[in-house]
């Protein structure tokens, strides 16, 4: 019954998506994308290298964004059932954008009134003013987790099984061309910044651009969405009659009742966690190990990028349809492990044309992993509760992501400690040679993972949970 659905589903051209509504929709991620690296990359260099930041305070707000994770699940059981005037999705991803536009508006003058505190130092100031600093990171995660969760669901409403994971690598793609276009653009844009420390010229330089880059992102969001979720008829579909009541207890129940369920999602933890732990300190090396200016660091997010849409292309049309998802996956993991040793490595020669290449190879070796890694979440993704599902392994992904941005800045400080501060080099590395264990890690959870076993306990934990409900 449930495949008869799905073929009637992907047989409606109405709830379908072409080529042209596909590459639209995508445009929205591209959005994401370009400000990730505005917030990951050039402020989290210019909040620890320009404006002395404890780099553990930087890497702790950002991490807020991440720690609002949970929401997803919520966000996704709450799109899956109460639609808006028809519509799912669509309204849940343009009052999270209009939100997070908002605040990646505000975030400027906030940085500046907490740099001034610490400058002052009076502990009263700098608390307060950190304090709001992550509460605004905190509000900016939310409003990004009411509107990609439901974008997610989006997809998956809108494709079939077969024509899923070429929608997603498009989506993703897109995404890492964000990353791409939105380093160049900064780039660009902040040359007249290179070698400026003093606050009262950045900020306002910083802010004319956040207000216009923010202004661009959401008039794009609305663009992307615009008309392609249809309407719903005014009976409930079948979709909505199950996921309704599916909520955080009953997620977190999901997760909890396989073994396969609970491996796949430590993998997620891990391999995130390896892959991101150099997130919000990659600039900062670029900088204090290879004395690069504002706008040379900005391009090592574009090297980074440029490699990983090409590993995306190369796992997605070639390697993991010969060798399969879990074979693509452990030799992109071993490829992400050889990229770190070699970013090591770029330090010791100080050579910048050869950091460069070594983070093509690191995004090439990303691309690959994360392709498969994302098939294999497609695949226990369940159609009829698209958004909750795909809330529980964003969560894995989020929480990850917020323990790098953590643990990035913090064990970079503890790296200076337990080296030679007038040689920055032996702190980053400290973190590399972390974030290779992790990996490592990451690659031995991923050999007890069974793709058949996982989709049979994920499918009978479901209709469990379901059937309970109808009681």
């Amino acid at each position: 019954m449930q495949s008869t659905n799905q073929e009637k589903h992907a047989l409606d051209p109405s709830r379908s998506l072409t080529p042209l509504r596909l590459a639209r929709l995508s445009l929205f991620q591209g959005c994401l994308g370009c400000l990730a690296v505005i917030f990951a990359g050039m402020l989290n260099r210019i909040m620890i290298s320009e404006l002395a930041f404890p780099a553990i305070l930087v890497g702790g707000g950002l991490a807020f964004e991440q720690l609002m994770a949970p929401s997803r699940v919520l966000f996704g059981n709450i799109s899956d059932s109460w639609p808006i005037r028809g519509r799912r999705r669509t309204p849940y991803i343009w009052f999270g954008a209009a939100g997070f536009c908002l605040l990646a508006v505000a975030s400027i003058p906030l940085i500046f009134i907490t740099e001034g505190a610490l400058r002052q130092g009076n502990w009263l100031p700098i608390t307060t003013c950190s304090l709001a600093l992550c509460l605004l990171f905190a509000l900016y995660g939310l409003a990004i987790s009411m509107a990609t969760t439901p974008y997610l669901a989006l997809v998956i409403d809108l494709t079939s099984e077969k024509d899923r994971p070429k929608a997603v690598g498009v989506i993703w793609c897109m995404l890492t061309i964000g990353i791409v276009v939105g380093a160049i653009a900064i780039s660009i844009t902040t040359k007249g910044l290179d070698g400026v420390a003093d606050p009262t010229l950045l900020q306002p330089a910083l802010q004319k651009f956040m207000f216009w880059v923010s202004t661009i992102v959401f008039i794009i969001s609305i663009i992307a969405c615009w008309g392609i979720e249809p309407k719903e008829a005014s009976e409930k579909l079948a979709i909505s009659k199950q996921s309704k009541g599916i909520g955080l207890k009953d997620a977190w129940s999901i997760i909890t009742s396989s073994r396969q369920i609970a491996i796949f999602f430590s993998f997620l933890i891990l391999y995130t966690l390896g892959l991101f732990l150099q997130d919000p300190i990659l600039e900062s090396y670029g900088a204090e190990v290879f004395n690069l200016p504002i706008s040379k660091t900005t391009l090592l997010n574009a090297f980074w990028g440029s490699g990983t849409l090409l590993g995306l292309l190369l796992g997605g049309l070639w390697i993991t349809p010969k060798v399969g998802k879990l074979a693509t996956a452990k030799m992109g993991c071993w490829m992400i492990v050889i990229s770190l040793a070699l970013l090591i490595v770029s330090g010791i020669t100080s050579s910048v044309n050869g950091l460069y290449g070594v983070l093509v190879i690191f995004g090439i070796a990303a691309g690959i992993a994360t392709n498969s890694a994302l098939s294999l979440m497609l695949d226990l993704t369940l159609p009829q509760v698209a958004g909750t599902f795909v809330g529980v392994w964003g969560l894995a992904q989020a929480l990850s992501r917020a323990l790098g941005k953590v643990f990035g800045g913090g064990l970079l400080d503890i790296g200076r400690l337990l080296s030679n501060p007038k040689d920055p080099f032996m702190a980053f590395s400290f973190v590399f040679s972390l974030e290779i264990i992790v990996m490592i890690l990451a690659i031995i959870v991923l050999k007890k993972v069974s793709v058949q076993q996982f989709k049979q306990e994920t499918s009978t934990s479901m209709d469990t949970i379901l059937l309970s409900d109808l009681d």
